[in-house]
Protein backbone atom coordinates (compact mmCIF):
# COMPACT_ATOMS: atom_id res chain seq x y z
CA UNK A 1 0.00 0.00 0.00
CA UNK A 2 1.68 3.28 -1.01
CA UNK A 3 1.56 6.00 1.86
CA UNK A 4 2.97 9.26 2.43
CA UNK A 5 4.50 10.50 5.72
CA UNK A 6 6.43 13.08 7.32
CA UNK A 7 10.55 12.76 8.54
CA UNK A 8 11.89 15.80 10.38
CA UNK A 9 15.95 15.95 10.71
CA UNK A 10 15.94 17.83 13.87
CA UNK A 11 18.40 20.53 14.24
CA UNK A 12 20.99 18.29 16.06
CA UNK A 13 21.31 16.14 12.43
CA UNK A 14 21.19 19.45 10.84
CA UNK A 15 24.75 20.69 12.88
CA UNK A 16 26.36 17.82 12.74
CA UNK A 17 25.91 18.24 8.73
CA UNK A 18 24.26 14.46 8.37
CA UNK A 19 20.95 15.69 6.19
CA UNK A 20 22.54 14.63 2.97
CA UNK A 21 23.90 11.29 4.56
CA UNK A 22 20.22 10.65 5.95
CA UNK A 23 18.14 12.22 2.65
CA UNK A 24 20.84 9.48 0.42
CA UNK A 25 19.61 6.66 2.90
CA UNK A 26 15.78 7.18 1.96
CA UNK A 27 16.18 7.57 -1.55
CA UNK A 28 18.35 4.74 -1.78
CA UNK A 29 15.72 2.75 -0.21
CA UNK A 30 13.59 3.46 -2.84
CA UNK A 31 11.46 6.19 -1.21
CA UNK A 32 10.14 9.07 -3.32
CA UNK A 33 10.66 12.09 -2.37
CA UNK A 34 7.40 14.12 -2.53
CA UNK A 35 8.64 17.38 -0.52
CA UNK A 36 10.92 19.01 1.15
CA UNK A 37 11.97 22.01 3.45
CA UNK A 38 14.48 23.33 5.74
CA UNK A 39 12.80 25.89 8.08
CA UNK A 40 13.56 27.16 11.44
CA UNK A 41 10.23 26.69 13.58
CA UNK A 42 8.38 28.53 15.78
CA UNK A 43 7.15 27.76 19.26
CA UNK A 44 3.56 27.89 17.70
CA UNK A 45 4.42 24.77 15.01
CA UNK A 46 6.89 22.82 17.77
CA UNK A 47 3.48 23.17 20.38
CA UNK A 48 0.94 21.92 17.70
CA UNK A 49 3.63 19.17 16.14
CA UNK A 50 4.36 18.17 20.10
CA UNK A 51 0.55 18.61 20.85
CA UNK A 52 0.28 14.60 22.20
CA UNK A 53 2.73 15.35 25.12
CA UNK A 54 1.54 18.37 26.26
CA UNK A 55 0.45 17.21 29.51
CA UNK A 56 3.98 14.99 29.66
CA UNK A 57 7.18 16.40 31.85
CA UNK A 58 9.37 16.59 28.86
CA UNK A 59 6.84 18.80 26.68
CA UNK A 60 8.97 21.75 27.26
CA UNK A 61 12.57 19.96 26.69
CA UNK A 62 10.81 18.55 23.04
CA UNK A 63 9.85 22.05 22.51
CA UNK A 64 12.99 23.98 23.61
CA UNK A 65 15.27 21.35 20.92
CA UNK A 66 13.01 21.66 17.39
CA UNK A 67 13.10 25.39 18.02
CA UNK A 68 16.57 25.63 19.16
CA UNK A 69 17.93 25.82 15.31
CA UNK A 70 16.66 25.20 11.19
CA UNK A 71 15.39 21.66 10.53
CA UNK A 72 14.87 19.78 7.37
CA UNK A 73 10.99 18.67 6.97
CA UNK A 74 10.61 16.10 4.16
CA UNK A 75 7.65 14.40 2.54
CA UNK A 76 7.73 11.15 1.31
CA UNK A 77 5.83 8.38 -0.53
CA UNK A 78 6.11 5.19 -0.83
CA UNK A 79 4.84 1.32 -0.40
CA UNK A 80 4.36 1.13 3.24
CA UNK A 81 6.22 4.17 4.05
CA UNK A 82 5.59 4.59 7.49
CA UNK A 83 6.93 1.48 8.80
CA UNK A 84 9.65 1.40 6.64
CA UNK A 85 10.97 4.39 7.57
CA UNK A 86 10.15 3.82 10.64
CA UNK A 87 12.82 0.88 10.96
CA UNK A 88 15.53 3.01 9.11
CA UNK A 89 15.27 5.10 11.89
CA UNK A 90 15.58 2.90 14.49
CA UNK A 91 14.19 2.86 18.35
CA UNK A 92 13.58 5.96 19.41
CA UNK A 93 16.01 5.58 22.28
CA UNK A 94 19.02 5.20 20.37
CA UNK A 95 20.77 2.82 22.74
CA UNK A 96 18.48 0.18 21.42
CA UNK A 97 18.52 1.43 17.80
CA UNK A 98 19.92 -1.53 15.78
CA UNK A 99 23.41 -0.62 13.82
CA UNK A 100 22.66 0.23 10.28
CA UNK A 101 19.53 2.65 11.10
CA UNK A 102 19.59 5.64 11.57
CA UNK A 103 19.85 6.12 15.23
CA UNK A 104 21.67 3.38 15.69
CA UNK A 105 24.36 4.97 13.85
CA UNK A 106 24.04 8.65 14.59
CA UNK A 107 22.63 9.29 17.93
CA UNK A 108 23.27 8.56 22.02
CA UNK A 109 20.20 10.22 23.50
CA UNK A 110 16.90 10.55 23.26
CA UNK A 111 16.53 14.13 23.17
CA UNK A 112 19.03 14.25 20.80
CA UNK A 113 17.50 11.52 18.34
CA UNK A 114 18.66 13.00 14.87
CA UNK A 115 14.94 12.48 12.93
CA UNK A 116 11.38 12.29 13.83
CA UNK A 117 9.05 10.04 12.02
CA UNK A 118 5.35 9.64 11.53
CA UNK A 119 3.82 6.33 13.31
CA UNK A 120 0.57 5.93 11.39
CA UNK A 121 -1.73 6.78 8.79
CA UNK A 122 -3.55 9.44 10.99
CA UNK A 123 -0.19 11.18 12.16
CA UNK A 124 1.26 10.84 9.13
CA UNK A 125 -1.76 12.81 7.17
CA UNK A 126 -2.13 15.69 10.12
CA UNK A 127 1.78 16.08 10.36
CA UNK A 128 1.90 16.40 7.06
CA UNK A 129 -0.98 19.27 6.77
CA UNK A 130 1.16 20.69 10.00
CA UNK A 131 4.15 20.92 8.03
CA UNK A 132 3.01 21.15 4.29
CA UNK A 133 0.44 23.07 2.42
CA UNK A 134 -1.04 20.96 -0.65
CA UNK A 135 0.52 22.65 -3.34
CA UNK A 136 4.17 21.67 -1.73
CA UNK A 137 3.99 18.13 -2.04
CA UNK A 138 4.37 17.28 -5.66
CA UNK A 139 3.34 14.21 -7.48
CA UNK A 140 5.33 12.89 -10.17
CA UNK A 141 6.35 9.93 -11.97
CA UNK A 142 9.86 8.35 -11.33
CA UNK A 143 11.22 6.26 -14.40
CA UNK A 144 12.99 3.73 -11.69
CA UNK A 145 9.60 3.18 -9.86
CA UNK A 146 8.99 0.62 -12.22
CA UNK A 147 12.24 -1.11 -10.84
CA UNK A 148 11.52 -0.53 -7.04
CA UNK A 149 7.93 -0.97 -6.62
CA UNK A 150 6.03 -3.74 -8.28
CA UNK A 151 2.62 -3.42 -10.39
CA UNK A 152 -0.43 -3.17 -9.25
CA UNK A 153 -2.84 -6.22 -10.04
Amino acid sequence: MTERTLVLIKPDGIQRLLVGRILARYEERGLKLVGLKLLQVDRGLAERHYAVHRDKPFFAGLVEFITSGPLVALAFEGPNAIAVIRAMNGATRPWEAAPGTIRGDFALEVAQNIVHASDGPDTAAAELALWFRPEELVAYPREIDRWVVAPAD
